[in-house]
């Protein structure tokens, strides 16, 4: 890993779209990449970073922030790249991003299941907090974008 970068470019898009099916794979339309990654550029708050390889994306986290607390999102590391500390270094870029805008807690939210990534934010200082997590899905914002030509 040389660099993490905020995500800048048609060729950060193409990168990312391929790791993040690689990574998560997707069965709803709200999650898909191309979708994902247009609202969140539409939002134009400087919390979409990128884990560079020389010219490649080998991994993302997205943050938020909406003035009182901060959320993590999309952390993605290639297969190829992890066990390398890559994650961990994301983390702790998103987290100083959202800590210079003035957050106060980072939230975010992983699958019950999923043990690995649990332990993964467990060392790093995040711990399970007795909460429900609920959603409500806006089908008419959840329209897919024309096939874009990046």
């Amino acid at each position: 890993m040389d660099a993490i970068a905020d995500y800048s470019n048609k060729h950060h898009r193409r990168c990312v779209v391929d790791l993040w099916e690689t990574v998560f794979g997707y069965e709803t339309a709200h999650n898909t990449p191309s979708l994902a990654i247009d609202k969140k550029l539409a939002v134009k708050d400087g919390l979409f970073f990128v884990a560079l390889a020389g010219n490649e994306v080998v991994g993302t986290v997205l943050a938020g922030y909406d003035g009182h607390r901060g959320w993590l999102y999309s952390v993605a590391v290639h297969p190829a790249h992890r066990r390398k500390g890559l994650g961990a270094k994301l983390i702790r870029h998103a987290e100083d991003a959202l800590t210079l805008r003035g957050c106060m807690k980072i939230n975010l939210q992983i699958v019950s299941t999923n043990e690995i990534v649990k332990a993964f934010y467990e060392s790093l200082g995040y711990s399970t907090e007795p909460r429900i997590s609920m959603g409500k899905k806006i089908e008419s914002n959840i329209v897919m974008p024309e096939m874009q030509p990046w």
